[in-house]
């Protein structure tokens, strides 16, 4: 039996036992069981439970990620993704799972059991809908963003923060199968939907001009050490139900943009919509879903620009943040970097490495392709014209244009 002394990848039947031997959350006597329960590309999550359904979670870092065996990523994700939930959880408390453990050795982390709430995009391929998140999501991401920033933070604090969180492999990740292979497909990994192979051509691959504001937004990326960003916030990234709302899983967390969260959140609302738009049979139910996703896009948007400027009046401390006009114009650019995140991330889900469910999962061929098409679209509108972006209504307006554009 092992002393979990030195690191090896774990099974279902050693992480009842390191759960034991390292804490003391289950009696001695417990009879565990132990199930897999992550579907993620990276990380390997197990969910230990006594007789009486007392539960926990154990997630552990492999040396390779899932998605791509030969796509190496360091084992500190780990211990980055535990630090980021203990700080985020100061700025937004309750709605991170709570922390118990962080073992360097095995690069493994012991947290809450999230029971009594489901994984966001799974719902969502249910058409549930959820009519808090948007309240939850920009709580959480206003707080967790703004109060890392040099706007309220100590500049000398947050720049150790910086080094603390420089995330060079997941971020390599990020600046290839995000903002790179999408526009050139230059490692020929890219998963194109074959009856949209020429339409994607001729938008993407050809397109210059696309090119050129995706590689401004991918340098943005690179070089903006604006706040503690989450750094991968979509649906799988949350867990929800009615009354409430759990943000995990921040192993690609740095200090980047804080656009890209708000971004992210965008376009994955988004894909909900188009799932919903091509499945849902019933009028009255695809109504109801779908506007339900749009409401929630527009909302994410106005309830975040509320927030900010509550939070920054009561946190600002820079003297030169409280120069009149400065607070506008600081807000200006995170909502053009959302808009330009929102269409990065939508392209990348479409032709990149990692296809979203939302999508692949749409059964009939013409309707996906017509999902893809409207996607892509609006992608690049978000893009192209992201300085635009500034209030809930203008996100409905382009939505609105994109689906005119390809009729049922």
């Amino acid at each position: 039996m092992s002393d979990f002394s030195k690191y090896f990848l774990m099974t279902t039947e050693d992480v009842p036992k390191y759960v034991q031997s390292k804490l003391t959350y289950f009696s001695e006597d417990a009879k565990l069981s132990c199930t897999e329960i992550g579907d993620g590309n990276i990380n390997y999550v197990f969910r230990v439970q006594d007789e009486n359904g007392k539960s926990i979670i154990v997630k552990q870092a492999g040396l390779e990620t899932r998605i791509k065996p030969d796509l190496g990523v360091s084992t500190d994700r780990g211990r980055i993704e535990s630090e980021i939930l203990s700080i985020q959880n100061s700025y937004a408390e309750g709605l991170v799972p709570k922390i118990y453990l962080y073992d360097g050795t095995m690069c493994a982390m012991i947290m809450q059991d999230m029971i009594g709430h489901t994984m966001m995009r799974t719902g969502l391929l249910n058409h549930e809908v959820y009519p808090l998140f948007a309240d939850h999501v920009t709580t959480f991401m206003a707080n967790c963003l703004l109060r890392t920033s040099d706007i309220v933070m100590d500049h000398k604090e947050k720049k150790k923060l910086v080094g603390n969180f420089i995330n060079p492999d997941l971020c390599g990740i990020t600046e290839d199968l995000v903002y790179t292979e999408p526009y050139t497909d230059c490692f020929n990994r890219n998963h194109v939907f074959p009856p949209n192979a020429e339409f994607m051509k001729k938008e993407l691959y050809d397109d210059e001009t696309l090119r050129l504001e995706a590689a401004k937004l991918k340098f943005e990326f690179m070089n903006n050490a604006q706040a503690l960003i989450h750094g991968d916030l979509h649906t799988g990234s949350v867990f929800i139900n009615k009354e409430h709302t759990y943000f995990f899983d921040p192993e690609f967390a740095f200090y980047g943009p804080m656009g890209y969260d708000i971004g992210n959140v965008i376009a994955n609302l988004f894909f909900a919509w188009t799932n919903g738009d091509a499945e849902i049979e019933d009028k009255d139910e695809k109504q109801r879903f779908c506007s339900w996703c749009i409401d929630s896009i527009c909302d994410t948007i106005d309830l975040f620009i509320k927030k900010y400027n509550a939070i920054y009046d009561e946190y600002v401390t820079d003297t030169m943040a409280k120069t009149k006009g400065f607070k506008e114009w600081y807000l200006s650019g995170i909502l053009s970097d959302t808009a330009g995140c929102a269409g990065i991330e939508s392209i990348r889900r479409i032709v990149g490495m990692a296809n979203v469910k939302d999508i692949t999962t749409i059964s009939d061929e013409n309707k996906r392709a017509r999902a893809e098409k409207i996607v892509v679209s609006l992608a690049k509108d978000y893009i192209m014209h992201r300085e635009s972006f500034k209030c809930g209504d203008d996100y409905r307006r382009a939505i609105n244009i994109a689906v005119k554009k390809y009729p049922l």
